[in-house]
């Protein structure tokens, strides 16, 4: 899969998740596109994304999945309201991603604990590290 390709399917990943409580606030809205400005996708191309179809995840690689997971996790606090349903559907997303859903949990309440601020990749790696002792 190209570059665009895989830029493309993470912000259909991040757009169906923000959108999963059926609707899509501005905060999200702006948010999804700070993301697409980051990964160079212009605004055009980024709205089109909003009426296709979300592909399956396939990222193979660990590390790539917990980054996108956590890019997901910051989206659903952006609006510093956790929804039931979005919190229950970022969970199914890390275990249809294949990743620890205790590391999950405590990426989570990590998020929780200290909204506006990030995670270090490396702190961010080890909690799924520790978790697969």
């Amino acid at each position: 899969m190209n570059m665009y390709e895989d830029k493309k399917n993470l912000l259909l990943d991040m757009i169906a998740f923000s959108t999963v409580d059926g609707h899509l606030n501005k905060k999200e809205y702006e948010f999804l596109f700070f993301i697409a400005n980051e990964l160079n996708i212009e605004k055009g191309g980024f709205n089109d994304l909003f009426h296709q179809e979300l592909p399956m995840l396939s990222l193979k690689n660990e590390s790539r999945r917990i980054q996108q997971f956590y890019r997901l996790a910051l989206l659903m606090h952006n609006d510093a309201i956790a929804q039931g349903k979005e919190a229950t559907a970022i969970k199914q997303i890390a275990i249809r991603m294949g990743l620890n859903p205790e590391a999950a949990k405590r990426v989570l309440k990590k998020i929780e604990k200290s909204p506006g601020t990030t995670i270090a990749t490396d702190v961010l790696l080890k909690i799924f590290k520790e978790e697969r002792s």
